[in-house]
């Protein structure tokens, strides 16, 4: 646990010139990994809102991560009829706190091995740790694994992850 805490944490310190004076769209934007993100936060109008004061703690799939779904998925979400059920998974990826990866590591340890955190969609996401990663589980059974930590914004932090996780 303390090795992951001290790697986790060094991830944090080498990544926080890159993201130091930005919010997390800002983060986003400015990666070549989340150019599929962007688009989905700006075809879901969260732009202004997740540029707002937050706080906010962002689970940042990959353009990897979203070519893992089904083929069109992606290209489906996008159109705008699919406005709300777009805004429903991302909204899924988002926590209304700033929770850095000492937080929760903390939360995961004092819940007895687990999290449970409340997205801003309403849903749940489940935190562990798993060979020492951070892994997050949706409310269908499927995960995704935290890859980088702590990209901190001026409201709040980003956590990249290598699957999109879904709600029910």
């Amino acid at each position: 646990m303390k090795k992951l805490f001290v790697i986790m944490l060094a991830l944090g310190l080498s990544t926080s010139a890159f993201s130091q004076g930005k919010d997390v769209v800002d983060i986003a934007v400015g990666s070549a990994d989340h150019t599929t993100l962007v688009a989905a936060v700006k075809a879901a109008d969260l732009v202004t809102t997740l540029k707002s004061k937050g706080p906010f703690t962002v689970f940042a799939p990959t353009n990897t991560a979203f070519e893992k779904l089904p083929t069109g998925t992606v290209a489906n979400l996008l159109k705008p009829e699919n406005k709300s059920k777009l805004t429903q998974i991302l909204t899924y990826h988002v926590v209304s706190e700033n929770l850095d990866a000492a937080a929760v590591l903390a939360a995961i340890k004092s819940g007895n091995g687990q999290v449970v955190l409340t997205t801003v969609s309403g849903g749940k996401l489940t935190a562990t740790l798993d060979m020492g990663k951070v892994k997050l589980t949706d409310e269908s059974g499927s995960s995704a694994y935290v890859v980088v930590a702590d990209l901190k914004g001026t409201n709040g932090v980003v956590h990249v992850i290598d699957g999109v996780v879904l709600p029910k």
